[in-house]
């Protein structure tokens, strides 16, 4: 079963919605950051983001940017302002261009994500937990909202279409384009959802692992402190699976490890086809390469998996296995500086002016994977390589917060 429960949002008022709500804290650096809340003092990267208010060079983990944090909470709390609401549901429906998805806003239990209930694909990273931790303690709040999926169902889908016919509480479109809209769940619709969910076997961590297991250990701190409040919850949204957009995490890689862009290539030919062809690759199997000014394709579609695992036959995983390890000398993807990962959405030409630039050597764009890889992955207990996944549209932090 999977249980959600209403919960206490502080959210803001309707007119300061736009101006509060903010692309998630962890898609964007300081420096971005910075620009993106400039002469906006109710961006809510003031809060998630905090050192951007701290002089240069502020390490973004020292106890100063906790208390920054807590500073700038209570002032956008009063100065939006920020309300809360009785404990409710919510719908959050996310369009961009011609796709549109809405999932359910709710709190879902701490206990069911620790039983594995609430299955995971990725790894994480310890510092990255204790950063959202610390986070979390300092505000008494859970900012960051948990993207997760399910198995559609028509008894949910039946409930948010009479939801969402109704007037919502936000309705705007955000400056990347995306437009977002959110519903408040009335209680008898509230009670029907809840039971509806209760029949869904497992829910997905779509996108938000860091953020489900610091929720986890932040809970855990409370406990011991005997003041957990209301942190047997996490916030996140949850969306069907045939809703789900996935788009490709692409890869680009500093330097050539030693080799010229020929020796380069020579040495890839002897392990992988390689033809030239076109910036997006046509379906599974293939990888697009952007090398010297041309694109090439690698087909490796009959490429030897590491393992006998599904993770290990996804294309990401096999261009690790067979080229970026062997070839490009890149180890631990997710701590090696000499590899960076270019999110679907900013598209083939990102790449292309990466190597033009002299910022990479060469660049990798790649199929994405789909919402049954990650499910089935997930269902045997598996692990999805790092950078696997790239979901768009976004949810914005800073319009439903889960006070704990």
């Amino acid at each position: 079963m999977a249980v959600i429960r209403p919960f206490r949002a502080v959210r803001p008022a309707r007119d300061a919605a736009p101006a509060v709500s903010s692309v998630p804290y962890d898609v964007v650096n300081t420096e971005e950051a910075r620009q993106l809340a400039a002469d906006n003092p109710l961006s809510f990267l003031h809060v998630t983001r905090s050192e951007i208010d701290l002089p240069a060079g502020t390490d973004p983990y020292s106890p100063a940017v906790y208390e920054k944090a807590r500073e700038n909470f209570a002032a956008l709390r009063s100065r939006a302002p920020l309300e809360q609401d009785e404990p409710s549901l919510y719908f959050y429906r996310l369009r961009m261009g011609g796709h549109e998805q809405t999932g359910i806003a709710a709190g879902f239990s701490v206990d069911e994500y620790e039983q594995d209930l609430i299955k995971k694909h990725e790894r994480t990273r310890r510092d990255k937990e204790d950063d959202r931790t610390r986070h979390i303690i300092g505000l008494r709040a859970q900012t960051g909202v948990v993207f997760l999926t399910y198995k559609a169902t028509e008894t949910v889908d039946r409930l948010s279409r009479a939801v969402t016919s109704e007037p919502p509480i936000y309705d705007f479109r955000a400056d990347d384009g995306v437009h977002h809209t959110i519903w408040r769940v009335q209680a008898r619709e509230a009670t029907a959802l809840v039971d509806a969910f209760a029949q869904i076997p497992a829910l997905y961590i779509a996108d938000g692992h860091h953020r489900a297991a610091s929720a986890a250990r932040a809970r855990a701190e409370l406990r011991h402190k005997g003041d957990a409040g209301d942190a047997d919850t996490f916030i996140a949204v949850a969306f069907p699976d045939d809703q789900m957009n996935i788009l490709p995490y692409n890869r680009v890689v500093k330097d050539l490890a030693g080799h010229t862009a020929s020796q380069f290539l020579e040495k890839l030919r002897a392990v992988v086809p390689v033809r030239e062809g076109r910036a997006t690759p046509a379906g599974k199997g293939g990888v697009s390469m952007y090398l010297d000014g041309k694109w090439y394709i690698l087909d490796l579609s009959a490429a030897r998996p590491e393992d006998g695992s599904r993770a290990a036959a996804l294309d990401v995983a096999l261009l690790q296995h067979h080229v970026l390890g062997p070839l490009l000398q890149i180890g631990d993807v997710r701590t090696d500086k000499r590899i960076d990962f270019v999110g679907g959405a900013r598209g083939t030409a990102a790449l292309e002016k990466s190597v033009r630039d002299g910022h990479a050597a060469v660049a990798f764009s790649m199929h994405p994977v789909t919402i049954d890889d990650l499910m089935s992955i997930s269902d045997e207990g598996g692990i999805m390589p790092p950078k696997s996944t790239w979901f768009e549209p976004k949810l914005r932090d800073g319009l439903l917060i889960h006070v704990v």
